[in-house]
């Protein structure tokens, strides 16, 4: 006879096994801290900056349905580590290992929701719907503004350059928030000027 906990208990392992995002570092340090940020940092940061900025998206959004993508939307990188976003090598193969980490960790949950959080991911993924382009928005602006309030500290220590920056990340931004991505884009000029980017 199985278990009256059975449910229950899948839903706790999936949460002990998501804790594991903690300890996955990113490029970009905290504004105050001398340490790397972490993903799940990352993930509840940009889930607040979309609720923060949805009175800027131009099309109609369920910000919920937006805040649940960003929720899962790195969920992956326990299994993979994380990828600086202007990384032009092994992109494919990259995807492919994200995929199969979020179905290993979406599987631990009862079916019926372990599929729902894989249907949100692969939308964020796709970048399709209305919601993921906001999504990709604010998690492409989040970076950027960590960088514009630390004198550029992840750019300079990776050699990110302005172009780079423009055509790779705030043409994702425009894309689903353009007063965004055109403040950005002035923001960006300035920071250059400071040469908080590396040259061309």
């Amino acid at each position: 006879m199985p278990s009256p906990y059975h449910a229950l208990q899948a839903r706790v392992a999936f949460i002990i096994e998501i804790d594991k995002l903690k300890a996955v570092l990113r490029k970009n340090k905290p504004i105050t801290l001398e340490r790397y940020e972490n993903s799940a940092e990352h993930s509840w940061q940009v889930a607040m900056l979309a609720l923060a900025m949805a009175p800027h998206a131009t099309e109609s959004i369920n910000i919920e349905r937006v805040i649940r993508l960003l929720l899962v939307h790195d969920i992956g990188e326990i299994d993979t580590g994380d990828t600086i976003f202007y990384a032009e090598e092994g992109l494919a193969e990259r995807k492919a290992a994200e995929l199969a980490a979020v179905k290993r960790i979406f599987g631990l949950l009862p079916a019926p929701q372990a599929e729902q959080l894989l249907d949100d991911w692969l939308e964020f993924d796709a970048g399709q719907s209305a919601e993921a382009r906001f999504a990709h928005a604010m998690d492409r602006m989040m970076p950027i503004l960590l960088n514009l309030n630390s004198q550029g500290q992840s750019w300079r220590e990776n050699g990110i350059s302005r172009q780079q920056v423009q055509d790779k990340a705030v043409s994702q931004v425009a894309a689903g928030c353009p007063q965004a991505a055109d403040w950005l884009s002035d923001a960006l000029s300035e920071a250059e000027q400071q040469g908080w980017l590396a040259p061309r």
